[in-house]
Parts: structure tokens; C-alpha cells; sequence
């Protein structure tokens, strides 16, 4: 089994393969309702009961994009450690997510190179699974690592 990353760790101490998984989150109407006010993405699979019912969906679901945005808020970065989100890529929808579902992100390190002295790009792949451990997407996310302590120094 794999080690868990530590995300308070020091850049050098990541390695590839370090994992983690996320306690899960519950998605509900106003979630989907908020999104898409947020966004303008008022697609009637998403809003619209009666529609969605006819659809091949057989009721609401969520909107892609408020997954992997929620999937996001559940990755415990530190602040003192990650200093940026660089890219989200290579996603791909696997199964809807339904009202009342609840996520989880299932991750680990692909790779950690270095940058610069200060800093180090960590590549990670995420599996987001429903409550019955069926994975509703994947992506690559790269975050910017700080490598070194931060050292707050009195005036």
C-alpha cells in the first residue's frame, strides 16, 4: 500500500505514489441550483425536474465543472505548501452525479519536479467516486509546492 501525502509535508519530501482519499461530500439541489446562478449554465438537466425526467438521465443531475470544483474544496491543501492551482486537465465524465449523491476524492502523486529553489510543480491524478465507490470522474491536477519552510522573520 502507499504511503499518505502529508500536505503540510516539505516538497522534497513528496514521492511519487504518496496517497490520499478525501472524506465525501453530499450534493444537493441548492448546490446545483447555486452553480449554475454562478455560471449562467441553466441547461434544463441540471434545473428543470420535468425536463430531466425525459431525459436519458432520468432526473436532475449536477453540472460536470461543480464535481471537479467541489472535488477541489475537498483536497486538504495547506496554504503554507501550496502556493497555486497551476492546471486542471485531462478530465473525463465517467457517470452522472444525482442529486443527494455524495463525492470523494481518491488521489495520488504522479510526479514532483522542482521549479526553482522556492518552488516544486507536483502533478496529481484524482479518481472523484460516488458513495458506492464508482468513480464519476477522473483528472490531472497540478498544483505549485513551496520547497522550503517559510520563515516569518520579526521587525
Amino acid at each position: 500500500m502507499s504511503q499518505s501525502i502529508d500536505f503540510s509535508a516539505l516538497f522534497d519530501d513528496l514521492e511519487e505514489g504518496h496517497a490520499f482519499i478525501t472524506p465525501e461530500l453530499t450534493i444537493t439541489a441548492a448546490d446545483v441550483d447555486d452553480f449554475a446562478t454562478l455560471t449562467g449554465d441553466g441547461h434544463p438537466q441540471h434545473l428543470d425536474p420535468a425536463w430531466a425526467a425525459e431525459s436519458p438521465f432520468g432526473e436532475r443531475i449536477a453540472h460536470g465543472l461543480l464535481i471537479v470544483s467541489l472535488a477541489g474544496g475537498l483536497v486538504p491543501f495547506d496554504p503554507e505548501r501550496v502556493v497555486a492551482l497551476r492546471r486542471v486537465g485531462d478530465v473525463v465524465f465517467k457517470r452522472p452525479v444525482h442529486l443527494g449523491d455524495a463525492i470523494a476524492v481518491h488521489g495520488k502523486v504522479e510526479s514532483a519536479s522542482r521549479i526553482d529553489d522556492g518552488t516544486g510543480l507536483v502533478a496529481l491524478s484524482w479518481t472523484i467516486v460516488n458513495q458506492h465507490g464508482q468513480t464519476v470522474a477522473r483528472a490531472r491536477v497540478e498544483v505549485l509546492w513551496r520547497a522550503e519552510s517559510t520563515v516569518l522573520i520579526p521587525i
